[in-house]
């Protein structure tokens, strides 16, 4: 008789710690959902900030802030919908409740295109959502099927071109001068067309499984770090004879912090590593998403020294 109580007892605990275990992963991998595009969402809205300060123009928190909550909403949906690939590529979100994602998602859209119509600009907070739901999931009607994933280098193209378009349009929305936006479109396209591409290194197990043809998966990461490469200093380079022209602010803080760091990246970070240390993450992290915000601190400091 103490015996079975013994293992009853016994059978009740165990049942307890893993229910308890289960609950306690299914709220961390909910945290991480909800955490995990707030340091993208914070660069987005720096992002938008610089295109101000490249295009002469004064900068607008109201306008950079909406930027900011539109880009967190776009990445948390694309997080919170999910893919085949995620499930290697993005492991720490296993078991998170998606429906929490997706309330995130919708409230911080809400507000960032709130914002935005106030402005008259309510037409911009659309174009990445929508591009982004395309992106995640697409659309299915009867035998027209719509998805922008799967093509060669088409995920890395719609992150650079609607980017692009989003922050030059946000922060262009007054001015008067086509070719400045142009070349804001072009910098910050490009730029985040490298990004993503670079982030496409660490995930190239996932979407060869998933038979995703990013560009590392399709060309090679020989061939894919040369082309990131190239197209890096061709546009760097038009913004340097851009600024020394007086067509964009004289600004050549921004856009040698810019070069070096994208070099950097590139030359480090383009490598199909099956596991990242914490350390080596943390400065791809640094490097590739908190590039806008390091570029505003160091333009900070340098104009309160020269003062």
């Amino acid at each position: 008789m103490n015996s079975n109580v013994f293992f009853e007892s016994f059978d009740r605990f165990i049942r307890h710690r893993l229910r308890n275990v289960s609950e306690y992963g299914e709220k961390n991998a909910t945290s991480e959902l909800l955490k995990s595009s707030i340091l993208v969402a914070f660069s987005g809205a720096f992002r938008i900030h610089l295109a101000f300060l490249l295009l002469q123009l004064q900068s607008n928190i109201f306008t950079c802030i909406a930027g900011g909550l539109v880009i967190y909403s776009v990445y948390t949906l694309d997080r919170a919908l999910g893919s085949e690939e995620d499930t290697v590529n993005r492991k720490e979100l296993s078991g998170s409740k998606k429906e929490i994602g997706l309330a995130a998602s919708m409230l911080t859209f809400v507000i960032g295109s709130y914002i935005l119509a106030k402005e008259g600009m309510l037409a911009l907070a659309f174009i990445p959502f929508v591009t982004g739901f395309l992106y995640s999931k697409g659309i299915n009607i009867g035998k027209f099927s719509l998805k922008l994933k799967g093509g060669l280098g088409v995920k890395n193209f719609v992150v650079g071109l609607t980017w692009g378009t989003f922050i030059s349009g946000l922060a262009g929305s007054t001015c008067r001068n086509i070719i400045p936006i142009v070349l804001i479109f072009t910098f910050f396209g490009v730029k985040l067309f490298v990004n993503s591409t670079i982030y496409d290194f660490k995930d190239i197990k996932g979407d060869t499984l998933a038979g995703i043809k990013t560009l590392p998966v399709s060309l090679g990461i020989r061939n894919t770090r040369n082309f990131l490469l190239g197209v890096h200093m061709l546009s760097h380079l038009i913004l340097g004879i851009a600024l020394i022209n007086g067509i964009l602010a004289f600004e050549p803080m921004i856009i040698l912090y810019s070069f070096i760091c994208g070099l950097i990246c590139i030359q480090s970070y383009t490598k199909s590593d099956d596991e990242e240390p914490p350390f080596r993450k943390f400065k791809r992290i640094i490097l590739v998403d908190g590039e806008s915000t390091s570029i505003i601190g160091l333009r900070t400091i340098a104009g309160a020294l020269l003062v």
